[in-house]
């Protein structure tokens, strides 16, 4: 499967497209703000019609899971964790040809530490280097500058 991800600041999916506000960023900071996840999924001919699953995951500069505080104590951040989805066939579409699967995630403010980070798509199990949305958080100087 081929994979495009770009982050932004509002992504939403209407009629089987992507419609992408303020997107191609990847430095942010250092305060919070509210984020989208564009992700177009260029499914094969010959994997339509079967169930796949993927997991949307937040990692450090260590590849190592980021966790949120919670009320019951911290979690992994995870957006989407093995939800299924399957690309059906239209009638009519010659054989062979690829079928696109649009994905939006939009996200409040997450209080992330400065530093590097990456949203990691995995489908099926699998991870590509191209599944892979890096950022970096920014530092704040002590006189209030970036």
């Amino acid at each position: 499967m081929r994979v495009t991800m770009l982050l932004a600041d509002f992504a939403q999916v209407s009629d089987g497209k992507l419609t992408v506000v303020g997107g191609g960023w990847s430095l942010t900071g250092p305060d919070p703000v509210p984020f989208g996840i564009a992700i177009l999924i260029r499914v094969p001919w010959d994997q339509a019609n079967q169930r796949h699953v993927m997991r949307l995951e937040l990692l450090d500069a260590d590849g190592i899971q980021v966790e949120m505080d919670t009320e019951d104590g911290s979690e992994p951040l995870v957006f989407f964790d093995d939800v299924p989805f399957e690309v059906g066939r239209p009638a009519g579409l010659k054989p062979g040809t690829p079928l696109d699967f649009p994905v939006a995630v939009n996200s409040g403010p997450l209080p992330l530490e400065p530093g590097r980070y990456e949203w990691r798509l995995t489908i099926d199990g699998e991870a590509d280097d191209d599944w892979r949305l890096p950022f970096s958080v920014r530092v704040e100087e002590e006189d209030g500058t970036l």
